[in-house]
């Protein structure tokens, strides 16, 4: 009876803390970069190249993730694009995006690069970079947009 009950217990606990596990995901720039703070209007300007410099006259260099289920998800619902719109917007816009494979390569551009901004899952975080406030919001807050 008290094993049941254990089990029971473990299992409820399993399924309400599971969403404090999901993938958070953080916009990180070259500790370099003055900016703090973006609206997520204007991350998505910065997304889509609609925006190509930063305040300061650097070029913008957008790092993403070759692979990243998580990030595309977000990015998708960031522009609000569909699964499809998203593969064909990434396709047309190859040239102006750099492509990496992990969070440390993502982290390695980001260091090297003044301009650089990237997305990394929040446990690859160092002070190697700045983490980037979304409209005031840092990551794992309520209402971080990038997540």
């Amino acid at each position: 009876m008290r094993v049941r009950f254990a089990i029971r217990v473990l299992g409820f606990l399993s399924l309400c803390l599971t969403p404090c596990f999901a993938h958070h995901t953080a916009v990180v720039v070259n500790k370099d970069n003055a900016v703090e703070n973006l609206t997520s209007a204007h991350l998505v300007k910065i997304v889509r190249g609609e925006v190509k410099k930063w305040p300061d006259g650097r070029s913008i260099l957008l790092v993403l993730h070759n692979d990243s289920v998580g990030e595309t998800e977000t990015l998708e619902r960031l522009n609000k694009m569909t699964a499809a719109e998203w593969k064909s917007f990434v396709e047309a816009h190859r040239e102006s995006i750099l492509f990496v494979a992990t969070d440390a390569d993502v982290l390695k551009v980001v260091q090297s690069e003044p301009g650089a901004i990237g997305m990394i899952d929040v446990h690859s975080v160092d002070n190697s970079i700045n983490v980037v406030h979304v409209d005031g919001k840092l990551p794992m807050e309520f209402g971080y947009l990038p997540h």
